[in-house]
């Protein structure tokens, strides 16, 4: 039988960095606070996202196939805490941020370590969250430092 304070607490003391996720669909951007990513392959070089099933952004890369993801600082926790939010309640996320649109048209933070674009090439949809998979088409670093950690901000998300 799962013990369920038992798989909370350990599946939380896996380490996730937090990424700003922007999407496009025709015109219209969005993005939302990643944290459930990683690298998948060298060759070609792959990352996986997990996106929940209910947003829209879901709903947006499924439409437009492609996503952004920009690596946060060390000390940018109030950037991520604004995209945590969904759109409908805050409107553009973007609006007091500087930003600029990747070969993909997706949204990228000028004010970051830096971000890689992808095309999707495949997905699983189990579960809450969908696993996209996306193949690194542009990637760009705009300075050097450390990343945010979701342990960093003493947030728990997972478990």
């Amino acid at each position: 039988m799962l013990d369920e304070q038992a798989k909370t607490t350990i599946l939380r003391t896996m380490p996730h960095a937090l990424y700003i996720c922007g999407v496009k669909e025709g015109d219209d951007i969005n993005g939302f606070t990643a944290s459930w990513v990683m690298q998948s392959s060298f060759k070609p070089p792959l990352v996986v996202n997990c996106v929940r099933n209910d947003s829209r952004s879901h709903a947006m890369i499924k439409a437009s196939g492609v996503f952004a993801l920009t690596f946060l600082e060390l000390g940018q926790k109030d950037i991520a805490q604004k995209f945590f939010k969904p759109q409908r309640l805050v409107g553009s996320k973007f609006e007091d941020l500087e930003f600029y649109l990747g070969e993909t048209g997706c949204p990228i933070l000028s004010d970051s370590l830096g971000y890689i674009e992808c095309n999707v090439v495949g997905s699983v949809e189990k579960g809450d969250h969908s696993v996209f998979v996306g193949e690194v088409i542009a990637a760009g670093v705009h300075r050097e430092g450390e990343i945010l950690s979701l342990a960093s901000t003493g947030w728990n998300y997972g478990g």
